[in-house]
């Protein structure tokens, strides 16, 4: 694990690893949303930096040193850092895993694609993002689910809202993946954010009738869909974190934190100019 600077703020598993259990509420106040979008805006300018250093023969642990040290400067704290025991300051899946890679010596190599999952704890609350990146020559069917899994995330975004039930967003990511023959991953999900890294909101990626929550101005949470060229079925590796598809196959995600307004939905991890690191970061 890499050291935090005495002086930056910590989530309370910081030491123990133990979060306990998520007493927070669903809706923020205004003064918690102000600073998620600190917060919110500090993880994407992270991806923004990190993420175009990111060529052929970069090992996955370069990457965490390097989010690590972006992190450390903007003065928050990388919020995967002993998250129940997570070793790393952030997730780096590569090729048929799902998600939580965990950073490590193996260079990445030409046609690889790597999704980099930032979070950032900074005055109190945590601000969650995640792109996934073409590493050199990719085939066209990995570029294809890559840039179907970014369309897929904006697809669960435009389908949230005040009013609507939160299980609108699977149905409409799901009617996407299917109509171009990608597998939904329903292992892994969703959920609440703010001043607890995960809270008790869930947002499934695929339809299910519960649950059926009706979103609420002041919600603020994560869509991050994970999608597959083959079987979305899940394995898991006996490190307890890195989950692989089960045939193998290449698995994309992207993720924004999302907070619900009386108008709609603001994504909260955008830079300060306003730009987004999956339209700048993901070309096509």
């Amino acid at each position: 694990m890499r050291t935090v600077p005495a002086e930056i703020g910590r989530p309370p598993y910081a030491v123990t690893g133990d979060p306990g259990p998520s007493t927070s509420s669903n809706v923020r106040t205004e003064e918690e949303i102000e600073r998620m979008r600190l917060a919110g805006q500090a993880a994407a300018e992270v991806l923004l930096e990190v993420c175009p250093q990111i060529v052929p023969g970069m090992t996955t642990d370069r990457i965490d040193e390097l989010v690590h040290q972006a992190s450390v400067a903007r003065g928050g704290y990388p919020s995967p850092l002993n998250y129940r025991g997570y070793p790393k300051s952030v997730c780096t899946s590569v090729n048929e895993v799902v998600c939580h890679g965990i950073p490590d010596s193996r260079p990445l190599a030409d046609g690889d694609i790597v999704n980099v999952d930032v979070t950032i704890y900074l005055n109190g609350v945590h601000g969650d993002t995640s792109v996934t990146l073409l590493v050199g020559d990719v085939d066209d069917a990995s570029r294809a689910l890559v840039l179907q899994t970014r369309t897929a995330l904006a697809e669960g975004i435009a389908a949230a809202g005040p009013g609507v039930p939160v299980n609108a967003i699977g149905r409409a990511i799901e009617r996407f993946a299917l109509r171009n023959g990608l597998g939904v991953v329903q292992e892994f999900i969703g959920h609440g954010i703010g001043t607890e890294f995960h809270s008790g909101l869930q947002v499934k990626h695929y339809y299910a009738p519960y649950p059926d929550t009706i979103l609420v101005p002041g919600m603020t949470f994560t869509i991050e869909p994970m999608l597959t060229l083959g079987d979305p079925a899940c394995a898991m590796w006996d490190d307890d974190w890195t989950a692989v598809t089960r045939d193998g196959r290449r698995t994309a995600q992207f993720e924004h934190t999302l907070l619900v307004t009386e108008e709609g939905i603001e994504i909260l991890t955008a830079a300060a100019d306003g730009t987004v690191p999956a339209d700048v970061l993901v070309a096509g």
